[in-house]
């Protein structure tokens, strides 16, 4: 029996091999029936027919659909059809780039179903802004891309990079860098939010550089443009309260709340000598702010400060509105500058944007020797050693705490140091008294009597503070700084938290105040 040999197929086309060898004398065997054969051929691999003709095409229908999605272009694809069931616009329907203002024109509810597709589960108390941030990282993930975002910080040359508030925005190898091209295009500052797609950086780069901006200071960046700058911004007294009180048994924001209130926009400094509770004060304060003001954005800058201290600031004072910088005693004077220029500089971004900032400086003493150890100096030299010029941009620092007209504000509560044993310290304590309206100062006494909160009552006081009393609450505080005018500090403030002990707000304690009016 002659051997079966097999021939190899011809994969040429109908049109480019003979027929007359592979015909028959079935009517498939048409010219239009090859054509239709090999188109079969490349669509289905080659798949043998099913009996059932209904299977069968079905089968063949879906060998003719594209290759599978990869998992990224899957979780897209749902969320495609997700963003068509609830109404979301589409600026590219062929890989759903949703752009930021469509998302902004969306109602919350929207939104949140939004999220919920891409496995986003928001808190309670998410705000739109953060909503929206979180489904455009997302989306780019989604899309098998990479997502950065930091705090602009400009160099002299032009280009700049995104810093992270988790090195305290220190230079680190995944800093992120933006072009002079980019900056200029939209107008980006020091200080800036910024977020959007990056790449790995290229053969010779030492740096992801940011491809696509996405959205500035959590905005459209086409609105950018339409923001006032902070300098042009009309300042106003502080009218709206922060209420500083938010447990019964903690006394000293209490006490703050009631004999030194406290405005959003407000400029206070806390005069404090040595080992007088200056850090403690500042995280009660810190956390009252955090707990009743939760759109409020809060930043804690140490400046030459002890290392143990910073990690008792950052495991006492915690929240998604809230970031600890420092820098320590052991780094140079030009780290100390470069830190608080960062912070100042974004929450003067804040500001523009409408959030209400508050910043807790410990210590603008420490922040002023900073720059007289490293600023150009101008051969006049005060007492102590402070040249004169070295108190020009903590003043500038300091003095950019203001409520503004436009909404928003940045408020600023600086601890400066007496008593230290520094002529210096003493001179610069000088120099800012009396450019703040608010001054809480701390009493080395009543520390020593184990007195606490250690507040001088008497010495303590805010500017204005009409503005941000109810009628009847200030003329019950009035009463009440008269009925203990006449005591030491100590006994003032003996007697004062002992009466606050027995009720459980201050609403209730100023109740029992007679009014001699």
């Amino acid at each position: 029996m002659p051997s079966q040999r097999h021939t190899p197929r011809d994969d040429r086309g109908p049109e480019k091999r003979g027929h007359s060898e592979h015909t028959s004398s079935s009517s498939n065997d048409s010219p239009r029936s090859g054509q239709r054969e090999y188109r079969d051929y490349k669509n289905n691999r080659g798949r043998p027919r099913h009996p059932d003709k209904e299977v069968d095409k079905r089968v063949r229908e879906l060998d003719a659909e594209r290759d599978p999605l990869s998992l990224p272009e899957e979780i897209v694809s749902e969320a495609t059809k997700a963003g068509q069931r609830v109404g979301i616009p589409l600026t590219r329907q062929d890989d759903a780039q949703w752009n930021i203002s469509d998302l902004q024109q969306s109602p919350l509810e929207t939104l949140k179903a939004i999220a919920g597709t891409f496995g986003i589960a928001p808190s309670d108390g998410a705000s739109k802004q953060e909503l929206i941030f979180e489904i455009l990282k997302s989306r780019m993930k989604a899309n098998g891309l990479m997502f950065g975002e930091g705090t602009l910080e400009i160099l002299p040359d032009g280009f700049g990079f995104l810093r992270s508030s988790n090195y305290h925005y220190l230079s680190c190898p995944d800093d992120i860098y933006v072009s002079p091209s980019q900056i200029r295009r939209f107008g980006l500052q020091t200080g800036s939010h910024v977020a959007g797609q990056i790449r790995p950086p290229k053969e010779n780069e030492r740096y992801f550089a940011l491809l696509r901006i996405e959205a500035i200071n959590r905005l459209d960046p086409s609105a950018r443009r339409k923001t006032v700058p902070f300098d042009d911004l009309t300042p106003l007294h502080p009218d709206k309260r922060i209420i500083m009180e938010h447990a019964s048994s903690d006394m000293s924001t209490r006490i703050v709340d009631m004999l030194t209130p406290i405005g959003f926009g407000q400029r206070g400094l806390i005069v404090s000598p040595p080992r007088a509770g200056k850090t403690i004060l500042m995280q009660q304060m810190a956390r009252s702010v955090l707990t009743n003001y939760p759109n409020a954005y809060v930043f804690i800058l140490l400046i030459d400060e002890r290392p143990e201290e910073v990690t008792d600031m950052e495991r006492e004072v915690r929240g998604p509105q809230c970031e600890v910088i420092s820098s320590t005693f052991d780094e140079p004077a030009q780290r100390h500058i470069q830190v608080a220029q960062m912070v100042i500089e974004k929450a003067k971004r804040m500001v523009e944007s409408g959030t209400d900032v508050v910043i807790f400086l410990d210590s603008i003493t420490r922040f002023a020797r900073a720059h007289n150890s490293e600023g150009e100096s101008t051969g006049k030299l005060l007492t102590g050693g402070l040249d004169a010029g070295a108190l020009q941009k903590p003043k500038a620092f300091f003095g950019s705490a203001r409520k503004v007209e436009e909404g928003g504000s940045l408020t600023i509560l600086a601890t400066a140091l007496v008593d230290t044993g520094s002529r210096m310290d003493d001179v610069i304590f000088e120099e800012f008294k009396g450019t703040g309206n608010l001054e809480i100062v701390l009493d080395r006494d009543l520390v020593d009597r184990r007195i606490w909160p250690a507040i001088d009552i008497s010495r303590s006081g805010t500017r204005r503070e009409e503005m941000l009393l109810d009628p009847n609450e200030y003329k019950r505080i009035s009463a009440l700084r008269r009925s203990i005018a006449d005591q030491s500090p100590a006994d003032a403030m003996h007697s004062l938290v002992k009466q606050l002990a027995k009720t459980q707000n201050n609403a209730e304690f100023l109740l029992s105040v007679k009014d001699e009016d």
